[in-house]
């Protein structure tokens, strides 16, 4: 085990303080890592007293101890530390050079004292060592060196509670509750005659020294009971720094990680002062001391129940008096660093103290500005609500924006001087004119938004009061299209421009932004007819073919025509493509500037008859008849082009291609209702019949039985001709009336003879008379009515018609009872 207690010399005989092998020894032992949590312990005592073999005993080191059978002699030379094995916390132990040594002689004491001085200076327990019969001497039991150590720490350093642990060597037979008060008695008699700062005058000597004593056997004569009694006292260092513990009541503790600065310097300081006068070394353990109370003023801070609640709670959002309790916070632990340094030097300690305090505000610094972005949006989102109920209420944007800001930037600026610390003078300023370039952006973002609603409101209106009418001049497509559309676009545009600039005068803008906004407003009627233009180029072959058929199926009254035959359908058809050209010469180029342009003559020029041409001469114009063999229009920009020349003359061929199936329909349509009206034979024919025919006519009059079968045939073929509809069905050709007649012959004949049937029954006369109105009905309406409304009736003394109509049947049967009383 004493392998692992890595036995340094801290200090030669010389008095050279063996810093590398400090730093060596700290870093082998992991003693930076420990903070506070550990104990120094130093023996001192005469020479040869046994001082390293109790230590060895005691803590499990590995100190070189004296041979008794080579004689008494110096056996530890200066300082030498190492670590005690076994004992929790860390523990360092320091065995001093023995006192009052041959080696040195007797006028050398210097470095007794300075080595005495440097173990009260850094120990946290000091172990003396004394031989019992030396109890009650004057000039034994280290007594001087205690006056003059007690002196000077009085002198020098602050009071640090430090453990003096008396072992009494080689116990008699004399008990030892004698001995300690004895020991006692002589320890505080040299406190008393020590000479102590004016606060220390009535000061005792357990404010400062914890004086503990006791007795071993010898190691000699009772090993076996030396060592079970060095056993019993090991117990009493486990856990020293405890409360209750032989240290724990320790103050001023120099961290780990400032123990091997600390001692050097110490060291040095007393090294180099020989009459221990040590002045310099009292401002560096102030400046140790203040730092370490500063730093656990600044730890009791960051640990504190109110500061993390406080800390948490402005994690969540703005809380009310965050700059007080803070405040109050902060002044209780300054306050406490206040009284316990207070009898350091005060240069040390107001450093320290403005050190705890910058460290302090470091600390409190995040939730100081959490609390400031809290409130930097708590004010910027009552911006945004306040500016949105005045917008909507149809305040005045400009005036609502300023109204705002200046409710949102006083809010700010009383939660900044509530949330402000006393301790600190930090400046919000730069967080204050954040939120006020927030408020401006979110200002400015608004404007843009409502500003675009009032544009985009305008634009629709713009757009549905343009969009119609436009394709209605467009669809009409007169010469006067150009200048309508021009006086619709400037009086909708003014209309827009009017509206526009009377809905934003409460954003209070400049009026050149005014005008820009304006303009663009009009440029967007202007795209918009634009559009709408090229929208209509790309309809105006389906225009052309509706301008045409409503033109050529319909005369001037706007009633369909019906081909007679008497129709000048060559006319007709070129006063249809006549407007059908100047519906494509009105959407060709776009005219909003009123100037003159020969797009029209040039069409008619290149795609329409000589005599049709609107006469170049009067114009002052030449138009080529090449004109369209090219992909730009004369005068005329190729942005203002919808339809290029070539594609005029690819449309128009395209037009006429498919307007000729409506031509050649209506001249079919006119030759099959000149042939439906020429239905009887040639007047040539009828003569040659009645010449051919006479003798048959003669047979019939001699024979009156022949008369009745033919006039009865005559009557079948008669309903049968108004029953099928003949003409009718050979109206669109002899085939396809072939074909007709085909299929609904039969149906006719079969629906005759049950009808005939039926009628079998009725009376002769009222079948006679009814024969005789049927007979003259057909004659005269025969042409008239239709087959779907119209049927007959064959009976056994005549034909009678019968409307599928109720209207109709009326009508025929009035017609009928007045002729049969005529």
């Amino acid at each position: 085990m004493a392998g692992d207690s890595f036995p340094t010399q801290l200090i030669g005989g010389g008095g050279e303080f063996n810093a590398a092998g400090l730093r060596k020894f700290v870093d082998s032992i992991k003693f930076q890592a420990c903070g506070l949590s550990y104990a120094i312990v130093a023996i001192m005592g005469p020479q040869s007293s046994g001082k390293s073999t109790l230590l060895n005993h005691l803590f499990c080191t590995n100190f070189r101890e004296m041979d008794a059978f080579k004689g008494r002699n110096q056996t530890t030379k200066g300082i030498w530390i190492a670590k005690a094995v076994g004992i929790e916390p860390l523990t360092i132990v320091m065995d001093l050079e023995g006192t009052d040594g041959r080696e040195r002689g007797e006028d050398d004491t210097t470095f007794e004292k300075q080595s005495a001085l440097f173990a009260l200076a850094v120990a946290d327990i000091v172990l003396i060592n004394m031989w019992c019969h030396d109890i009650g001497r004057e000039h034994a039991a280290n007594r001087p060196l205690l006056k003059t150590v007690f002196q000077v720490m009085m002198r020098l350093f602050s009071p640090r509670k430090t453990t003096l642990l008396f072992v009494i060597r080689d116990k008699t037979k004399t008990p030892f509750e004698y001995l300690e008060p004895i020991l006692r008695e002589d320890v505080q008699k040299i406190w008393e005659t020590v000479s102590k700062p004016q606060a220390y005058k009535n000061t005792p000597l357990s404010e400062f020294f914890n004086v503990q004593v006791t007795a071993l056997s010898s190691y000699e004569e009772k090993e076996e009971k030396f060592k079970e009694e060095v056993a019993q006292l090991k117990q009493l260092f486990f856990y020293s720094i405890s409360p209750g513990g032989l240290a724990g009541d320790r103050r001023g503790v120099v961290p780990a990680s400032g123990f091997s600065f600390s001692a050097e310097q110490i060291w040095r300081i007393i090294k180099e002062n020989k009459d221990l006068d040590l002045p310099a070394h009292k401002v560096m353990v102030a400046t140790v001391r203040c730092e370490e109370i500063a730093e656990e003023k600044f730890s009791s801070l960051a640990s504190d129940k109110d500061w993390l609640a406080l800390e948490q709670a402005v994690q969540n959002g703005a809380i009310a008096g965050f700059g007080y309790n803070t405040s109050s916070i902060l002044k209780k632990y300054l306050s406490e660093y206040d009284v316990e340094s207070v009898y350091f030097e005060e240069h040390v300690r107001k450093a320290k103290r403005q050190y705890l305090e910058s460290k302090a505000l470091q600390l409190v610094h995040p939730s100081y500005i959490t609390m400031l972005g809290h409130l930097r949006t708590n004010a910027f989102e009552s911006f945004k609500t306040q500016l949105e109920k005045l917008v909507g209420r149809g305040e005045g944007f400009a005036a609502s924006v300023r109204t705002c800001q200046h409710s949102s930037m006083l809010e700010f600026d009383r939660g900044c001087s509530d949330a402000a610390i006393e301790q600190a003078n930090w400046d919000t300023s730069k967080v204050h004119e954040k939120i006020h370039r927030d408020i401006e952006a979110h200002a400015s973002l608004v404007r843009s938004e409502k500003l675009s609603e009032v544009l985009a409101e305008c634009e629709k209106r713009l757009s549905a009061a343009l969009t119609e009418p436009l394709e209605s001049l467009f669809e009409a497509g007169g010469a006067d299209t150009w200048a309508s559309i021009r006086n619709l676009l400037k009086r909708e545009n003014d209309i827009a421009a009017s509206a526009f600039s009377s809905a934003i005068t409460g954003f209070e803008l400049d009026q050149k932004t005014v005008d820009k906004m304006v303009q663009n407003l009009k440029e967007y009627g202007i795209q918009l007819v634009d559009r709408k233009s090229r929208e209509e180029a790309g309809k105006i072959l389906i225009r052309m073919k509706d301008r045409f058929a409503t033109v050529f199926n319909h005369d001037e009254d706007s009633m369909p025509r019906v081909w007679t035959g008497k129709e000048d359908i060559k006319a007709i058809t070129k006063e249809a493509r006549r407007e059908c050209l100047k519906l494509l010469s009105t959407v060709a180029v776009i005219r909003l500037d009123d100037r003159k342009d020969s797009v029209e003559n040039a069409l008619f020029s290149a795609l329409m008859d000589r005599t049709n041409v609107i006469d170049s001469q009067k114009t002052g114009i030449g138009i080529s008849r090449d004109v369209l063999a090219s992909s730009t229009w004369e005068e005329v920009p190729p942005e203002k082009t919808l339809i290029t020349p070539l594609q005029c003359k690819a449309l128009w061929k395209q037009f006429n291609a498919e307007t000729e199936y409506t031509v050649a329909q209506a001249i079919s349509a006119q030759e099959a209702c000149k042939r439906g009206s020429n239905w009887l034979p040639p007047p040539w024919a009828i003569v040659a019949m009645i010449i051919l025919g006479f003798n048959e006519f003669m047979l019939l009059l001699r024979n009156p039985l022949y008369l009745l079968v033919l006039f009865v045939t005559f009557l079948l073929v008669k309903a049968m001709w108004v029953q099928i509809d003949i003409p009718g069905l050979f109206r669109n050709g002899a085939f396809t009336g072939l074909i007709a007649l085909s299929t609904r012959f039969f149906p006719t004949v079969t629906n005759i003879l049950n009808r005939v049937a039926a009628e079998d029954r009725q009376p002769q006369q009222l079948a006679s008379q009814s024969f005789r109105n049927c007979k003259k009905q057909s004659e005269s309406e025969s042409s008239s009515v239709p087959d779907s409304s119209a049927s007959s009736v064959l009976t056994e003394s005549g034909l009678k018609y019968s409307s599928d109509s109720p209207q109709i049947r009326n009508r025929r049967a009035k017609h009928i009872e007045e002729r049969g009383i005529a």
